[in-house]
């Protein structure tokens, strides 16, 4: 049987942690001997399809009908079950974003199973399958080994695996019809709250730089805005500066906030808690400003550097604007 990868699309383009998704399935697949297909919901598929079939993949189901649409748990649920009891898959991959925590327990109780959330690596035992995901906060992690028959339902934790290797090919695809009630489908679509349009999804930063409470002030956070003006970078935040009100709640990074895989990850006066750490543990590079040598924050950092941010941030980001003139 087949490894099964839900790919998820909004507002015309594709999450990025349906590629993280679909490369911790090629690297899965490769490692079971298992073939891995991919579904896509919606409607007018084409495009969206011809895009996921170059990836290195068995099959791509393309799953149209009016109802899918716009995004209801209840069609996905309905639509994916038609498909899994028909085709059939031993695993169901999908990326851990808030669409899937909305609909994915649903669809996995609909089997008997629970979904294990926000896997972060998987290793053989003996030819099992072991799936890690964070727990406590992230304070611990847990191995799981699923019990029973399949399918098992997985999602991925954001930054946990890097879509850049990521196989191309050219794989068929499948048009899947699906039959739904209309008097199935109990919630209604409407327009995206719009406070939650003027919103920043700081998961698809490639660049962020966050501010701690080492800031002491809001008029300070002018210092650190230029610099992340300078990258190029998202301005984000941990837990006391939103609850301050000093920034918007929708740049907070952390487990009560997003959690962000961007490329580079820059944290000023941010001490390190684990709320914290969780949020942006999936980052690639990591570069931490802090005067407390002893701060957690550079455990996950790459580069650190001890001293006072209020010296060190406007010091840095003079030499950023001449290497970058």
């Amino acid at each position: 049987m087949s490894i099964l990868v839900v790919a998820e699309r909004s507002a015309g383009a594709w999450h990025r942690q349906s590629w993280e998704a679909l490369a911790a399935a090629q690297q899965f697949g490769e490692a079971l001997g298992r073939p891995v297909q991919a579904a896509l919901l919606g409607r007018e598929l084409a495009g969206p399809a011809a895009e996921l079939a170059a990836k290195r993949l068995d099959r791509v189901f393309a799953v149209e009908h009016a109802l899918l649409a716009a995004y209801t748990a209840d069609g996905y649920t309905l639509a994916l079950e038609q498909l899994i009891r028909a085709r059939g898959a031993l695993y169901v991959l999908f990326p851990h974003t808030y669409q899937v925590r909305d609909f994915a327990p649903r669809l996995a109780a609909r089997f008997g199973r629970s979904l294990v959330s926000d896997v972060t690596g998987w290793r053989l035992d003996n030819g099992t399958p072991i799936f890690t995901r964070p727990i406590f906060q992230g304070r611990m992690s847990a191995d799981l080994r699923p019990c029973g028959e399949g399918p098992v339902f997985l999602s991925i934790q954001a930054g946990a695996f890097a879509a850049a290797p990521l196989q191309e090919g050219a794989a068929p695809i499948e048009p899947f019809p699906v039959d739904i009630d209309p008097a199935a489908i109990r919630a209604r679509p409407e327009e995206p709250f719009e406070q939650s349009r003027r919103g920043v999804d700081l998961g698809k930063a490639d660049r962020i730089v966050a501010v701690g409470r080492g800031i002491k002030e809001k008029q300070n956070l002018a210092m650190v805005e230029e610099l992340a003006a300078v990258l190029g970078a998202e301005l984000a935040a941990s837990r006391p500066v939103c609850d301050n009100g000093w920034l918007p709640m929708d740049r907070q990074v952390g487990s009560s906030g997003q959690t962000v895989a961007p490329k580079l990850y820059v944290a000023v006066g941010i001490s390190g808690a684990i709320q914290h750490l969780v949020g942006m543990k999936g980052s690639r590079t990591v570069v931490a400003i802090n005067r407390d040598p002893e701060a957690p924050i550079f455990e996950a950092a790459d580069y650190g550097i001890v001293g006072d941010l209020f010296e060190v941030v406007p010091a840095l980001t003079a030499e950023l604007r001449k290497s970058l003139a």
